[in-house]
């Protein structure tokens, strides 16, 4: 679907590593892959890298996202360290929730403040993948929302039906069912 969505942008790719694996990836398991391989283009491209042109990798999130670093048993305090600590985040306003607040009442997140980057949207904008999963599981138009190709994926695959959405419906959430099992 990302392919899909990104076909005709010139300046956005997609990789496909996430989805290759063959469980469900932490977060900033994914980040330190995406590091490696920028850290790795870049080196080899321009010489010995300066502590001034390190490449950076930020998470580009929503506030409901940061939100979830609140969830019991979701996150460990050493992966939001090293996603927020060592790589930063980028998050977007969404709606009413309050991205300072969350910060706020975190002592790790209010640690690292300086590597959260707030975006503020002057349009509100209250759509989320969220929101469109829920109008497709009830039948709405999610037209004009999604790229056309994606809409069709989504219907030839049957995704986010209320049938599919069920399927799930008392399994355990996999990060809450993988962290106990590293407990």
């Amino acid at each position: 679907m990302a392919r899909l969505a990104l076909q005709s942008s010139d300046w956005v790719s997609v990789d496909d590593w996430e989805s290759q694996q063959p469980d469900w990836t932490e977060t900033v398991v994914t980040m330190r892959y995406h590091y490696g391989r920028v850290a790795a283009q870049h080196c080899c491209n321009k010489g010995p890298p300066t502590t001034s042109d390190v490449p950076q990798l930020k998470l580009l999130c929503g506030a409901d996202f940061m939100d979830s670093f609140k969830v019991p048993g979701l996150w460990t305090d050493e992966h939001i360290e090293e996603v927020v600590g060592r790589f930063g985040l980028v998050c977007v306003s969404r709606g009413s929730l309050q991205p300072d607040r969350a910060i706020h009442e975190s002592d790790l997140l209010s640690k690292h403040r300086p590597s959260i980057f707030l975006v503020r949207e002057w349009v509100h904008n209250e759509i989320s993948a969220t929101e469109i999963r829920r109008a497709l599981r009830r039948g709405h138009s999610v037209k004009y929302l999604l790229p056309d190709s994606v809409i069709e994926y989504i219907r030839e695959h049957k995704l986010y039906t209320q049938d599919s959405e069920m399927k799930n419906k008392d399994v355990k959430l996999r990060p809450l069912t993988k962290q106990v099992i590293l407990d």
